[in-house]
C-alpha cells in the first residue's frame, strides 16, 4: 500500500523493555499499515503488546527498532517526536481521566484552550461534540455527576475535540457492564461513521472486535507479532443482531480457536 493511502504505517517495529530483571521484548519485528478511514481492531491474549503497539502509534513509545508513520510522515526523527505528525492523532483511554474540578463542557473544550482557540468557539465545538457523542444537556455537569458510560463519551468527544484524523482507543469500554458496553460499540460506530476518522482500537473483546472492525489485526502471545488479518465482511450500520449471523459466529470461533491455541 502507498504512503498516500495509509493513515498509519509500521516498518520493521520491534520494542524491548529494559527492567530491573532483564530486557522483556514486547513486540518482535512487526510490519502493518492501517487504511485511510479503516476501523481496525488490534486483539490478542493478556501481555501479547497491544497497547504497547498502540502507544508506539501514538508516539507515547519509542520503537526499539524500525519505524512508525503517520500520514505519510516519519513519527520520530532522531529520537524526538515530530510533535506535528503527532497532533494528526487522538487518544482515548480505559479510564475517562476527566478532570473532576472541570465541567463536561470544559473537560471537552480543553485541547482547545490549550491550543489557543477562542471561548466562544471553544464552547460551540464543546456542545457540538457533545450533541454528537450523546450527552446533550449534560454541559455543565461534574464528572462525577455521569455514569461511567457517560464519562467515557465525554473522554471520546475530548479526543476528537481537535479534529483529528485518526482516533487510538485503549480498551476504551472495558471497565463498563455489558449492557452499557454494547450501546457504547453501537454509539461509537456511529460516531466513526459521522466523522470519516481512522480507528485503532484495542479490546480484549471477541464479538466487540468483530463486530466493530472492518479489520482485526490478531497478534500472537509475547513477544507480540501479527498473527494474522481477518476482513469483517459485514455492511454498515451493523446492529447487536449481527452477532447472530452463522458468519459472524463463525469468525468469533475461528478468533477464539487461534487464541486458545
Amino acid at each position: 500500500m502507498l504512503a498516500a493511502d495509509s493513515a498509519i504505517r509500521i516498518v520493521g517495529v520491534e520494542k524491548q523493555f529494559d527492567t530491573q530483571q532483564g530486557p522483556i521484548r514486547a513486540l518482535a519485528r512487526t510490519d502493518f499499515t492501517v487504511r485511510k478511514d479503516e476501523f481496525a481492531v488490534l486483539l490478542g491474549p493478556s501481555g501479547c503488546g497491544k497497547t504497547t503497539m498502540l502507544r508506539l502509534m501514538a508516539g507515547l513509545e519509542y520503537p526499539t527498532s524500525g519505524a512508525v508513520e503517520i500520514s505519510g510522515r516519519p513519527l520520530w526523527r532522531d529520537e524526538q517526536r515530530d510533535d506535528s505528525a503527532a497532533a494528526h492523532m487522538g487518544i482515548v483511554f480505559q479510564e475517562p481521566n476527566l478532570f473532576p474540578w472541570l465541567s463536561i463542557e470544559d473537560n471537552i473544550a480543553l485541547p482547545l484552550k490549550l491550543r489557543g482557540i477562542n471561548k466562544v468557539a471553544r464552547r460551540e465545538r464543546a456542545r457540538k461534540l457533545c450533541e454528537l457523542v450523546g450527552i446533550s444537556g449534560f454541559e455543565q455537569r461534574w464528572p462525577r455527576e455521569l455514569s461511567g458510560g457517560m464519562r467515557q463519551r465525554a473522554a471520546i468527544a475530548r479526543a476528537l475535540s481537535y479534529d483529528p484524523e485518526i482516533l487510538l482507543m485503549d480498551e476504551p469500554f472495558g471497565a463498563l457492564d455489558a449492557i452499557t458496553r454494547d450501546a457504547m460499540n453501537i454509539e461509537l460506530q456511529q460516531i466513526w461513521l459521522a466523522t470519516s476518522k481512522t480507528i485503532v482500537l484495542v479490546t480484549h473483546s471477541i464479538p466487540e472486535a468483530v463486530f466493530l472492525a472492518d479489520r482485526v489485526v490478531l497478534l500472537t502471545v509475547r513477544p507480540g507479532r501479527i498473527d494474522e488479518v481477518i476482513e469483517v465482511p459485514f455492511a454498515r450500520p451493523r446492529q447487536m443482531d449481527v452477532q447472530s449471523d452463522p458468519s459472524f459466529q463463525s469468525i468469533v470461533a475461528h478468533l477464539r480457536h487461534r487464541l486458545q491455541h
